[in-house]
């Protein structure tokens, strides 16, 4: 174990977010935070999965009841439920294209740990509603679900289109109840959408498997040795994504070549740092930059990503506990290691324990605090160094 008393902090953080509902996003009250979110709750319950501590585990199978009971009757999941009243949200000006993913993410990995059979039988017609209507969402046919702007986690952030992230969620999601349910079709989708990631995400020669043709010259300008992040019709996006790198190194995207890319890169970037969490997205948007715009009047309360704050260049625990995990399974413990003091460091920050965020360049908490999933990504980190992995089945 790295750090017991900082890992057994975390542990009791899940602890006081656990609810008869499942997991809140945060103890207290502020914007909406204390509810059951179905992605902070999925995360929090893969946590508690990989803990192996049975009360945490209950509340995990109680939280992914909560979200499969309020799906919606066309198939999308729930953006987040509040406990006693049961008042359910799908989101706000837009939907969240990547909840029906972490449903089905967070059931079959509870149903692989326990052998719950029942329930996933019991949640069998919802998963097929939710695989549905990400095959809608594609719009065409071509395996790639479009997002809207503010439709996954970094809901304030610039992007939309075909955003990697999304698409990387929709191929764990359908590996994993392929494996479930036996259902080798879904296995056949998940393999159509990695080859179509494979031609789309990456700078390649052949271009003749591009989504779209004139997509290439903004690829190859784009590329700079990691996945992109995403494009859409009008901008292939520069910027590194470390949640869709992550991912990409669990699911084992990439070739041999492709992963130690990956790897030097997240390195080099986490020297660069001193040695702190590793950014959500870089390089962060600064005034005058041409995105400034598409950043600054896209917020739900008050405007949040300044530079090096909240999406815009922030350090959130929770997305380096996934990083650690993905380093820790290409075989770089020492990257892993550091990664994982620097995410105990930030969440045993004085006064502001377990922040949503930190600032990327002064490392002040600057989200919400006693935020839950900040503990699991300390959760999720320890484990990986134990070599406690979650589910993530390729050759199906």
């Amino acid at each position: 174990m790295q750090n017991p008393i900082a890992y057994q902090k975390s542990i009791d953080m899940l602890y006081k977010a656990a609810t008869p509902s499942g997991f809140v996003a945060a103890l207290n009250e502020q914007d909406n935070y204390k509810r059951v979110w179905t992605r902070d709750g999925v995360v929090c319950s893969l946590a508690a999965l990989l803990s192996g501590d049975n009360t945490l585990m209950a509340t995990a199978k109680a939280t992914l009841q909560t979200i499969f009971d309020h799906q919606h009757p066309i198939g999308y999941m729930p953006s987040s439920v509040t406990p006693n009243t049961n008042e359910t949200s799908f989101g706000g000006i837009v939907g969240r294209a990547d909840n029906p993913s972490w449903a089905i993410i967070g059931l079959c990995q509870y149903v692989l740990y326990t052998k719950d059979n029942d329930f996933a039988k019991e949640n069998y017609t919802k998963v097929v509603r939710s695989f549905w209507v990400l095959e809608a969402w594609e719009y065409n046919g071509k395996n790639l679900v479009y997002v809207p702007q503010s439709g996954d986690w970094a809901d304030e952030y610039i992007y939309h289109g075909y955003i990697l992230f999304v698409q990387l969620l929709r191929v764990w999601a359908l590996r994993l109840a392929a494996t479930t349910y036996q259902r080798p079709d879904w296995a056949a989708k998940a393999n159509a959408i990695v080859t179509t990631i494979q031609y789309n995400f990456w700078k390649q020669e052949d271009i003749s498997k591009l989504y779209h043709s004139q997509w290439q010259p903004k690829i190859a300008n784009a590329f700079q040795g990691f996945w992109l992040m995403g494009m859409n019709p009008s901008i292939v996006y520069p910027y590194f994504d470390l949640q869709a790198n992550a991912f990409a190194l669990l699911l084992n995207i990439g070739s041999v070549k492709q992963t130690k890319s990956v790897v030097d890169y997240i390195q080099q970037l986490f020297n660069s740092g001193r040695n702190n969490m590793l950014p959500s997205f870089h390089p962060t948007i600064l005034e005058g930059d041409v995105d400034l715009q598409a950043l600054t009047g896209n917020y739900a309360y008050s405007f949040r990503n300044k530079p090096y704050q909240f999406h815009n260049g922030g350090l959130w625990p929770v997305w380096n506990g996934w990083m650690t995990m993905a380093v820790c399974s290409s075989g770089n413990q020492d990257l892993a290691k550091a990664i994982t003091q620097a995410i105990h460091d930030a969440n045993m920050y004085l006064n502001n324990p377990f922040n949503e965020c930190l600032n990327g360049q002064t490392q002040e908490p600057c989200g919400v605090t006693c935020c839950t999933w900040s503990a699991a990504g300390a959760i999720i980190a320890e484990q990986a160094l134990k070599g406690n992995y979650l589910y993530t089945p390729t050759n199906i």
